[in-house]
């Protein structure tokens, strides 16, 4: 990732290249996804938009039908996977295929299922920075706080200016530990080392929040 955020910047592939979109309230952060921050992300995926969000239906479940089960979307995922999986045992080491497979298991809210074949991704290539802050969203998600929090960590070894990395560390460390003073740690250091960041007034509204919390008995 570039040390600056032009428009195009590579962003993890599990974001809107479009919205940030808990602007509309902080404070529901549970049910939005991490790290909406920079726009502009390729993204490794099976549809055309490529487009994630927690709160759609997965690909395959038409529009008006009843909300399905955890059990019935990993159905649909293993189904859709079908052929991808294919491929990974002719070639296991197919980074791109990984993360496709990734990102069907994602989609249908198999976050656990999701974050293997990131891992097994980065065991390619380590030094993918979107594919690795891709996977601790999916720990975050799947209940592993820490687990998150130790990959977009090493994320920061490889590059301690990654915007992303930084603003989703503190958000987890904020949201996931309780920890608002980790949180405005980190989301300080994100403004020190992008300062043409073109969300920073969202960034310091956060900091204002977390501080705001840290203050309260």
């Amino acid at each position: 990732m570039p040390n600056e955020l032009p428009e195009n910047h590579n962003t993890p592939a599990i974001w809107s290249p479009k919205l940030v979109y808990w602007l509309a309230g902080i404070c529901l952060f549970a049910g939005v996804l991490v790290g909406y921050l920079v726009r502009g992300s390729p993204r490794y995926s099976t549809s055309r938009t490529g487009k994630t969000k927690l709160a759609e239906l997965p690909a395959g479940i038409p529009k008006g039908h009843p909300t399905p089960t955890l059990e019935q979307m990993k159905q649909l995922a293993d189904k859709r996977a079908e052929p991808l999986l294919a491929q990974l045992k002719k070639n296991s080491k197919d980074k791109k295929t990984l993360v496709r497979a990734a990102y069907v298991y994602k989609s249908a809210h198999q976050f656990q299922d999701a974050a293997n074949y990131f891992r097994k991704a980065l065991e390619v290539d380590p030094k993918d920075l979107a594919i690795r802050t891709e996977m601790a969203s999916c720990l975050y998600y799947s209940g592993d706080v820490d687990g998150a929090l130790r990959q977009l960590q090493e994320s920061l070894l490889y590059e301690p200016r990654d915007a992303n990395s930084l603003f989703n560390l503190g958000m987890i460390r904020w949201k996931g530990k309780n920890d608002p003073v980790g949180a405005i740690a980190a989301w300080q250091e994100l403004l020190r080392t992008n300062p043409k960041l073109d969300r920073k007034p969202i960034v310091e509204r956060m900091i204002a929040e977390a501080q705001h919390q840290g203050e309260a008995p």
